[in-house]
């Protein structure tokens, strides 16, 4: 086996929980006084994206009641992108994890997504947890109230809502838009505005981090309007470079691991990885190639047929068809 992978949300919020581990967590250089300075976050927003992690957050998903399609959909889009996932941790709504988790990650990758915990209610901590971790205040966003007062509408349940008078109603909508910012750097670096249609901003952190909803609509929608900001920042300036071959094969795995073996260590040299996919209910399993370098891992597909005894497919469910023909003929 050579690899393994595979949320909704709700009202502008959150997702899920796991733990740290030791183990794999680097050492952090800590910043002056403890707080990431300035000038790393100003650093982190421009360097070159090659690694990048992801925070599901919110007990809702590691209770069962949610589930989490945001990393999948996070997975693909950095894959598409050439960035490499490193990480993807799932949290509940606990100020130190999720504090701990979005320090760690920012010092240990290029480029950080969170997904849950930023709606109007008491167990929506995203905001507070994450500006507490950088030392950071929560500020009443203007662009963003203005923006919310513009293109959203209060519910059918709040006939008498009214942006000019307090009430807890208003003082839930506000608590979606006041964000972590760093005084010491421009605004519009750290509450990005990426699609006209959305009031929500993206929040940015230290430079890297980038604090988004649960919902997967919304997830989705604000990381596509991302998109054109990141693209400069990739190895490839198209925004492409990563690309998947995939195999059917009708020999089990334990067939081919030893072809595959040798095949994994003669590829990786360039940077290639070799996976193997069993699919439980069909005759027939998955073989992948992975990499950067298309020109080399084109030429070696006649050698990978023969080596599974299989063919290059689009998709997985191809060669089921086609022997489904036949068993029918």
């Amino acid at each position: 086996m050579y690899a393994r992978l595979n949320q909704l949300s709700r009202h502008l919020s959150r997702p899920l929980l796991n733990y740290t581990h030791p183990s794999t967590a680097k050492v952090q250089r800590p910043a002056i006084g403890g707080i990431m300075s300035s000038s790393g976050a100003e650093e982190r927003s421009k360097r070159m994206i090659h690694t990048a992690g992801c925070i599901i957050i919110g007990d809702e998903v590691l209770g069962g009641k949610t589930v989490d399609t945001n990393s999948a959909h996070f997975a693909k889009y950095c894959f598409l992108l050439g960035m490499n996932l490193k990480r993807i941790e799932v949290i509940g709504d606990d100020e130190a994890e999720i504090g701990e988790a979005a320090r760690r990650m920012s010092e240990n990758y290029d480029f950080v997504v969170t997904s849950g915990g930023i709606g109007p209610t008491h167990d929506d901590i995203t905001y507070e947890s994450i500006a507490k971790a950088f030392k950071l205040p929560l500020k009443l966003h203007q662009e963003a109230l203005q923006r919310m007062k513009a293109l959203s509408k209060p519910h059918p349940s709040q006939k008498n809502f009214s942006w000019d008078v307090p009430s807890p109603a208003l003082e839930a909508k506000l608590r979606m838009v006041r964000l972590p910012m760093d005084e010491s750097r421009d605004d519009k670096s750290q509450a990005l505005f990426v699609d006209e249609n959305l009031w929500v901003p993206i929040s940015v952190i230290n430079g890297n981090v980038h604090i988004l909803p649960g919902i997967p609509r919304l997830f989705t929608q604000l990381l596509d309007g991302l998109k054109p900001l990141l693209v400069p920042r990739l190895e490839n300036p198209e925004g492409k470079g990563v690309y998947r071959i995939l195999f059917s094969t009708p020999m089990a795995e334990s067939e081919v691991a030893g072809y595959l073996t040798k095949l994994a260590a003669e590829v990786e040299p360039k940077g290639v990885k070799v996976g193997s996919y069993p699919r439980w209910g069909r005759s027939r399993n998955s073989v992948t190639l992975v990499g950067k370098d298309k020109e080399y891992m084109e030429s070696i597909v006649p050698q990978i047929e023969k080596g599974v005894d299989g063919i290059r497919v689009e998709r997985e469910e191809d060669a089921d068809e086609s022997e489904d023909e036949d068993k029918g003929s």
